[in-house]
């Protein structure tokens, strides 16, 4: 197959040959021809079967003219945001305008509207009233359900019916899309698709099917925060292609949305070959005009070879869009792509990252999964692995030796989500050993995301004491091997859990080991999660006990600042903080020994409270323990 960029003009589409396309693919993101980008694997996936394909990116939003460009569609529009969430795009954590769109050209913002699967919708509407229009990726997989909205604080209903859209596609999608393209070439009512693995239709009660679970409704879960929690339990347990059900939801008074069972994975052959369709890996020369794509920059020399996450951090989105089913590519496939890098005029020697969404991750989590699905009511790492986790990076080992071995490749990086606690539970250490002496560019990023057990019990992380014996780990064998090399961990403030004293605990930990984060990301409470859900509620939503939530921006500052209690300018924030807790014997730890006038006037009016400073972190905890056992 010639690997050429698929039309985005008309004239374009006229010079491939064809004057009416059969689908139009909309994003909102610049086009990038690329196996990272949602938008141009369901392009792409179209165009191998056959289909007359163009694709709208970052269409006009004032009008629906953009939406004619092409003329009319034979068969209709499939329509996504891009690679994020519009919403995620557009705004930091504060609800801030963000300055720059990296999706964008240039990284102009503006270029999408907010909420982009919405107007996209509404606007193919309006320009062809009758044409089916099909929308997915990230935006509408994640809203699918009525979900908790961070940035109008309040429930929405399913996406699906604020849009108009006539079915949604959930999941990574190209299953669902190859069947509902030829299911419609074919003449077939895009009204009666009913039946199709992935997707999501409204429906009234006596179109529903047989052996359903049922969530509480939009108006139920918009006024009971008990009755969100409860749906969002119904849904997570149900995302498994093996064992998870039909899940329905009212809607209207006489609307149900109804989520069919997920669509199978792609298996190996499966993702060789979409690896395998003519993506050019580059983007239109006209956005060069604007100042060119950031989103291509990490991609271009990077590998993808693996799918799914069974980590289940309940922070995150995979559960209910990729899933936890992991899958992976074959060593083939793989190595042909680095070949391909390699042979890149542009290429100087390095590949930035051999992952996915779990780098280590190249098999199922057990033998009883493939068979039987995932454990709905556990997870497999945390808080402690099951006894029946296959821990093996043996073929994920194998595979990056081969890529070292590529001529034209000087070094091999993995910069994707190692899972430590993964790694750490592998009797056999060979894969460490290698990691640290080839695969690390001077630091390895890993995720302990914090370190007070209530947090990360909440996070659905594993406890503490492993990573202490990861980091341990690390540099020893970075020592052995006589390399200056560095271990920094992603740390998140203000998740559901953390409470001051949790934030004060993390503080003292960062201290204790000498790290000193640059970058904190508090907690974004983005649709589809289980973490946003405690955030809306205040509630664990398989348990239904009350979770601690930080929701002012003065205590969400707090605790970032917590987080970077070395910079002078939260030397004040930290002190405050501390006496809140009562944690004064830990001012000289984190800001220093010099006491301000008002630390003075404190110690003066609580003679009795013992100020003593403390050397490490260890002693601060029997200290804690001593002065809790006094007070029973």
């Amino acid at each position: 197959m010639t690997e050429k960029l698929l039309p985005i003009t008309y004239n374009e589409m006229l010079e491939a040959g064809f004057d009416q396309p059969d689908f139009v693919v909309v994003g909102g993101d610049a086009y990038v021809d690329h196996p990272s980008f949602g938008t141009a694997v369901i392009a792409r996936i179209i165009d191998a079967l056959g289909f007359n394909v163009c694709v709208l990116p970052q269409p006009k939003f004032n009008n629906c003219e953009d939406f004619k460009r092409f003329g009319k569609p034979k068969y209709g529009f499939l329509i996504g945001s891009g690679n994020v969430d519009s919403m995620v795009t557009h705004y930091t954590v504060a609800k801030k305008r963000r300055d720059t769109d990296d999706y964008s050209a240039g990284g102009k913002q503006g270029k999408r509207p907010d909420r982009a699967v919405t107007v996209y919708t509404q606007l193919a509407k309006q320009a062809y009233p009758d044409l089916p229009v099909i929308i997915g990726g990230i935006e509408a997989s994640l809203r699918r359900f009525a979900h908790y909205d961070y940035w109008s604080d309040s429930v929405m209903p399913s996406v699906l019916l604020d849009s108009g859209a006539d079915l949604l596609s959930f999941g990574m999608s190209e299953r669902q899309t190859a069947e509902i393209v030829q299911r419609l070439a074919k003449g077939e009512d895009i009204k009666t698709m009913h039946d199709i693995p992935g997707t999501c239709w409204l429906g009234h009660q006596w179109e529903l099917p047989t052996g359903y679970a049922e969530c509480a409704s939009f108006k139920k879960v918009s006024e009971d925060k008990i009755s969100y929690s409860k749906a969002t339990k119904v849904q997570m347990e149900n995302q498994d292609h093996i064992n998870g059900k039909v899940v329905v939801q009212k809607q209207t008074n006489d609307l149900y949305l109804v989520q069919n069972k997920p669509a199978k994975p792609l298996y190996r052959k499966e993702l060789d070959a979409l690896f395998a369709l003519p993506f050019t890996r580059t983007y239109p020369k006209i956005y060069d005009e604007e100042g060119g794509l950031n989103s291509i920059q990490e991609v271009s020399f990077s590998i993808i070879h693996n799918r799914g996450c069974f980590g289940g951090c309940n922070f995150c989105a995979i559960t209910m869009h990729q899933g936890r089913f992991v899958t992976s590519r074959s060593h083939e496939s793989v190595l042909a792509e680095a070949e391909k890098i390699a042979a890149s005029p542009d290429f100087k020697g390095y590949i930035h990252d051999v992952g996915g969404p779990t780098a280590d991750f190249r098999i199922p989590s057990c033998k009883k999964q493939v068979k039987e699905g995932l454990c709905p009511d556990r997870k497999c790492l945390a808080p402690t692995p099951c006894p029946h986790l296959q821990v093996d990076h043996s073929d994920y080992l194998e595979l990056l030796r081969k890529i070292r071995a590529v001529k034209g490749v000087k070094r091999v990086f993995v910069r994707s989500g190692l899972r430590y606690d993964y790694i750490m539970h592998d009797k056999d250490d060979s894969f460490f050993k290698e990691l640290v002496q080839h695969h690390v560019s001077g630091q390895l990023k890993v995720a302990p995301e914090h370190f007070a057990p209530k947090t990360l019990e909440c996070m659905g992380k594993p406890a503490l004491g492993l990573y202490d014996k990861f980091q341990n780990k690390f540099y020893q064998i970075t020592k052995k091997i006589g390399k200056e090399q560095y271990l920094v961990p992603y740390l998140m403030s203000s998740h559901p859990g953390s409470t001051l004293k949790d934030a004060v605990l993390l503080a003292e930990y960062l201290a204790k080991h000498k790290i000193r984060p640059e970058q904190v990301q508090d907690f974004y409470p983005t649709p589809g999660t289980v973490s946003t859900s405690m955030y809306y509620t205040g509630l664990d939503p398989f348990t239904l006990k009350p979770v601690y939530v930080a929701k002012t921006s003065q205590e969400k500052a707090t605790q970032r600042a917590l987080l970077q209690y070395y910079n002078p300018k939260n030397s004040q924030v930290v002190r405050e903080a501390l006496k809140q807790v009562h944690r004064e014997d830990l001012i000289p730890v984190l800001v220093g020994s010099k006491k301000t006038k008002s630390e003075i006037a404190y110690a003066a009016s609580n003679p009795k409270r013992k100020n003593v400073p403390v050397k490490n972190w260890q002693e601060v905890q029997r200290q804690n323990q001593k002065n809790a056992k006094g007070k029973r």
